[in-house]
């Protein structure tokens, strides 16, 4: 048999490439379900869901991620981790309760998409309906180790500013 080959959209890191195959044959257009939480959603989807007000943007990259590599405007800035050391913010649960009304989605964000999984599966225990945002805000890393060239919400001409 040969070698599978990863999408060459720039999508996600090996952990989503099943998922981010499926994203690319259906278009953006539909949620990915997965465990634990309502799916993955392409940041275009979730964009368009946030714009019709079917659901809140919640990035939860700490606020030293969102001040020194740039923020979407009108997200909910509520970090799952919080550096340095990166340790469990103890009001992620009240936060992330009070930021999300009744009937709303909540599509979360981190730089990669790995961070808003966690946070997915935790807000969906606390009784929303949580998706993660695919590729997240920077994407996958290059051969080089650099960010925001292989897909995220940034490469892909969404919404954002830099401080």
């Amino acid at each position: 048999m040969g070698e599978k080959k990863r999408p060459t959209s720039g999508c996600c890191d090996l952990i989503h490439s099943a998922k981010c195959l499926t994203m690319n044959l259906q278009n953006t257009s539909a949620a990915i379900p997965a465990t634990g939480y309502a799916g993955d959603v392409s940041p275009e989807l979730a964009w368009r869901w946030v714009q019709s007000g079917e659901a809140v943007l919640v990035d939860v990259r700490s606020d030293a991620e969102r001040e020194w590599v740039g923020f979407v405007p009108g997200a909910v800035p509520l970090a799952w981790k919080q550096w340095p050391g990166m340790a469990m913010n103890p009001s992620f649960d009240a936060a992330i309760q009070a930021a999300v009304a009744a009937g709303q989605k909540a599509v979360l964000m981190c730089r990669s998409g790995v961070r808003s999984i966690a946070a997915a599966k935790r807000a969906t225990e606390l009784g929303l309906t949580a998706y993660n945002i695919l590729e997240g805000f920077e994407g996958d890393a290059d051969a080089e180790g650099h960010r925001g060239l292989r897909g995220g919400w940034r490469q892909r001409g969404l919404p954002w500013r830099q401080n």
